[in-house]
């Protein structure tokens, strides 16, 4: 039960997200869901375990996916709190996708799918500025299905 404060002095500490250079991972099960491996959180990644959180050392893909939120966040006027008040908008909009595919309204939600997208391009954020989302933002939820499911191409993007 101790584990669900120790978010506190993580938020109460945050910097806007521009002076973030790197997100350290943390354990904190209480907050992550079973399935899931990392969740950024106000410049850190909170991790299940503390073998998941060596895993983001050894695994770029991993941690590139963080990063990613990272710049997100960045994209958002540099505020933690609009990046997750839209997050949650997108999440909750995303919601009837869950009858179709298990977590839908995570991974169609657009900074996931970005982040999905581009986490294996370990340059991707030396090269763009991971606005992506915006895109996808834009879109009707079904289009969103169809580019998840590989039914479309993304070649407009």
């Amino acid at each position: 039960m101790w584990m669900m404060f120790r978010v506190v002095p993580i938020m109460w500490r945050a910097v806007r997200p521009s002076k973030v250079v790197d997100m350290p991972a943390v354990v904190n099960s209480f907050w992550m869901r079973k399935g899931f491996e990392g969740l950024t959180f106000f410049g850190q990644i909170l991790t299940p375990s503390e073998e998941t959180a060596k895993l983001f050392k050894v695994s770029p893909a991993m941690k590139n996916h963080e990063m990613i939120h990272l710049r997100q966040a960045q994209s958002c006027g540099d505020s933690w709190l609009r990046f997750y008040l839209l997050y949650i908008w997108y999440w909750l909009r995303a919601l009837p996708a869950n009858r179709k595919m298990k977590h839908g309204a995570y991974l169609l939600n657009p900074f996931e799918m970005e982040a999905y997208r581009h986490m294996n391009n370990l340059n991707y954020l030396a090269n763009h500025e991971a606005t992506e989302w915006r895109q996808f933002a834009k879109m009707k939820l079904r289009d969103r299905l169809a580019i998840y499911r590989g039914n479309v191409p993304i070649t407009s993007l």
